[in-house]
């Protein structure tokens, strides 16, 4: 189904919060939604991959990555677990690498840029808390949708099936 954000918040613009942070689209598929799941990490991306891993298909992880610029958390490798777990895409507080196949997969992603750096290896970070940037708090089991428009967030789903 055709996920439009403008549509979105023509029709629920009461229900919604709307990310004033401006992202980059990365992956092959243009839009995408899903329940949120989230993870909280700095320059370290091992707690991303546990949860590329480990929460349910269908599922958008956010990643609030604290908007540094310095290492990409996430490249092909993590976005391939994500396209054969058929998560519906990944949104990154931060930067991404291996563009040139994160745009070749079936995969939603949108970072604020990318970066050739490998983050770090300690484990370090929280998951399935409540994260705010974009001038807006992303709650784990609400519902993000997400196109070349923007991103926007409501309590429910909003997609009639």
């Amino acid at each position: 189904m055709s996920i439009q954000t403008t549509d979105l918040c023509d029709e629920y613009i009461d229900e919604l919060k709307i990310s004033k942070q401006a992202f980059q689209s990365f992956g092959g598929r243009r839009a995408f939604s899903g329940i949120i799941s989230t993870v909280k990490v700095f320059e370290d991306n091992v707690l991303v991959k546990d949860a590329l891993e480990t929460i349910p298909e269908g599922h958008v992880l956010v990643v609030d990555g604290g908007g540094s610029r310095n290492r990409a958390l996430m490249g092909d490798r993590l976005a391939d677990i994500a396209v054969k777990r058929n998560l519906a895409g990944v949104i990154i507080y931060g930067c991404v690498r291996d563009t040139k196949d994160l745009k070749e997969m079936d995969l939603g992603v949108m970072a604020l840029g990318s970066f050739p750096q490998k983050s770090r290896k300690e484990g370090k970070g929280e998951k399935e808390i409540p994260v705010t940037f974009g001038e807006v708090e992303w709650k784990p089991g609400h519902y993000v949708y997400a196109d070349e428009d923007g991103i926007v967030i409501a309590e429910r789903n909003l997609i009639k099936s």
